[in-house]
């Protein structure tokens, strides 16, 4: 399916990969936010939005006839890097219940703010499915 890319002599990458090779139809989702379908939010809880935001990732990928095993890459946009830090144990449970134990290449980069003011997190996915 997906090939995950790692130096051998480089230390363990934990909970996401450093890159990956995939071959088949390419998905690409735009920014996401922690809201529901009805672009509205049910929680200011950062653990909470990043859960919404990878549901949505989820729900978009369905529509594609894909699955979170099909994620080669995700981008993280989020507001506070020290908040992140300090959820890292519930945006780690959120993600396992959502996404399980697969792991695509990540970033994650702090911005001065999202479009959205509400939005802690903007989360942007790339999916290939295998030919």
């Amino acid at each position: 399916m997906h090939e995950q890319l790692h130096p051998a002599n480089w230390k363990r990458a934990v909970g996401y990969a450093n890159g990956i090779a995939a071959r088949g139809r390419m998905i690409f989702t735009g920014g996401l936010v922690g809201w529901d379908a009805d672009q509205q939010f049910q929680t200011d809880d950062f653990a909470g939005q990043v859960r919404q935001v990878l549901e949505n990732i989820v729900a978009i990928l369905a529509e594609a006839g894909a699955g979170p095993e099909h994620l080669v890459r995700l981008t993280w946009y989020v507001t506070d890097k020290h908040e992140y830090l300090a959820a890292l144990r519930e945006v780690g449970a959120a993600y396992r219940d959502v996404i399980g134990r697969h792991f695509p290449a990540m970033a994650l980069v702090q911005v001065a703010g999202l479009v959205e003011d509400r939005a802690k997190v903007e989360i942007e996915a790339t999916a290939v499915v295998p030919d």
